[in-house]
């Protein structure tokens, strides 16, 4: 039995599209008989949302795996600051490394998954030093949002240091794991590692958990997010276009939190639009599919933004599984999935265009039909995560033997959104 460390700054209940993908895969390696161990902080995100603890540790036993939580600073407002983020993301992993000194003996690999690119903290010693393979997980072009969004400044010391950081990580890893081919080459063109150790393991969805239902959608008619309520996404857009459908048998239903519920729940109020917009706010992670399977459309809005590119939102997997069409926003991957599954349509972030394709879809239920059917084909044939996880595992098992035989992303035919 393989034996890998699994470490995540986030992991259930928090309630962010990578804990469930996290939480996914490693249930999955535990029952293809690996023997699963992971680390992450106490429940803390969205901020705000749970209460603050100062347990130095404890373990859990969760669905085959052993779960150890290791003490961080813990945000307690919606919005924190830059100096409470970073107490939150650099505290975690430098505890981790800790406990990986005392116990990396009982590994055969250890996988980080990021961002925050400071999760490489907790494992670059054991690569630099060849004590223990090392893979790193990238999903997240962390340090280009950071600065895209003002979070830190571009060219500054900030952003000089996490790059240099970013580069000495990547080039210690045995393998690199990235969710886009987009996001890999990125990453190779970015920092000229190796690409033959970029192995593309996309995000995906458990299509046992998220799927259609028969039954009739209740009134109002519905349109759903869920998930990260944050800085990359451009709900304000689809906020605006409700205010431009002239119905009033439709609701947009937000369920999920994060840094913007406040200025978006003031956009509400502006624009009148109180009786149509609901914020559910968190809920926990086994009652999201129903929210989905109660909706006509699914929204999966990212800002149309070039460092954005390479991102394609949990949801998106979600709401296609479910049979539920989707109305996205943005540029790169998000349009190439779309397109390759044939499950919606992409949009401007203009409100009227949103608005626009809002009523098309409202109006058209043979549509909707046909789009969700197409989804759920589409991520059952190539997005399910059991079958992802096989492919993580193999990757990780090629790193306890030193092997780069298989092949890598560079070397696939396959496209991207059709893995």
């Amino acid at each position: 039995m393989k034996r890998v460390a699994v470490v995540s700054q986030n992991f259930p209940p928090d309630s962010l599209g990578n804990a469930s993908r996290i939480h996914d895969n490693t249930k999955h390696l535990a029952d293809d008989d690996w023997e699963v161990t992971v680390l992450a902080p106490p429940p803390t995100f969205p901020f705000g949302s749970f209460d603050r603890t100062w347990r130095r540790s404890w373990t859990d036993e969760r669905d085959g795996m052993t779960v150890h939580r290791l003490w961080t600073w813990q945000p307690t407002t919606e919005d924190p600051g830059l100096i409470s983020r970073l107490l939150y993301y650099v505290i975690f992993p430098l505890h981790a490394l800790l406990w990986l000194t005392l116990n990396y003996r009982s590994f055969d690999v250890i996988w980080l998954t990021s961002p925050p690119v400071f999760v490489g903290l907790a494992g670059l010693p054991f690569a630099l030093l060849d004590r223990k393979p090392l893979v790193v997980d990238v999903r997240d072009l962390w340090i280009d949002s950071a600065v895209e969004l003002d979070f830190i400044e571009a060219g500054g010391y900030f952003e000089q240091l996490s790059r240099i950081y970013e580069r000495y990580l990547l080039e210690a890893a045995d393998r690199i794991t990235v969710t886009t081919a987009v996001l890999g080459s990125r990453l190779v063109a970015q920092y000229g590692i190796d690409d033959t150790k970029v192995h593309h393991i996309p995000n995906g969805v458990d299509a046992h958990r998220y799927t259609p239902t028969d039954a009739e959608t209740p009134d109002p008619k519905t349109i759903v997010y869920t998930g990260n309520v944050g800085h990359a996404q451009d709900l304000e857009s689809c906020i605006r276009a409700m205010a431009r459908l002239d119905r009033d048998d439709v609701v947009l239903r937000i369920v999920g939190d994060g840094d913007r519920m406040p200025a978006l729940e003031r956009l509400v109020e502006t624009e009148g639009v109180q009786d149509v917009v609901e914020f559910v706010g968190l809920v926990p992670r086994e009652s999201v599919p129903g929210f989905i399977e109660d909706a006509e459309i699914g929204l999966a809005p990212i800002k149309a933004d070039e460092a954005l590119a390479y991102a394609v939102p949990t949801k998106s997997f979600e709401y296609m599984a479910t049979g539920v069409p989707v109305i996205a926003t943005g540029i790169g991957e998000i349009e190439s999935l779309i397109e390759a599954s044939n499950a919606g349509m992409v949009v401007d972030t203009d409100p009227d265009v949103i608005a626009a394709a809002m009523e098309r879809l409202l109006d058209d239920p043979t549509e909707r039909g046909r789009l969700g059917t197409n989804g759920r084909q589409h991520i059952v044939e190539h997005y399910d995560r059991a079958v992802i996880a096989r492919k993580l595992g193999t990757v990780l098992e090629t790193a306890t033997e030193g092997e780069f035989d298989m092949p890598s992303q560079s070397s696939r035919t396959v496209p991207a959104d059709a893995e």
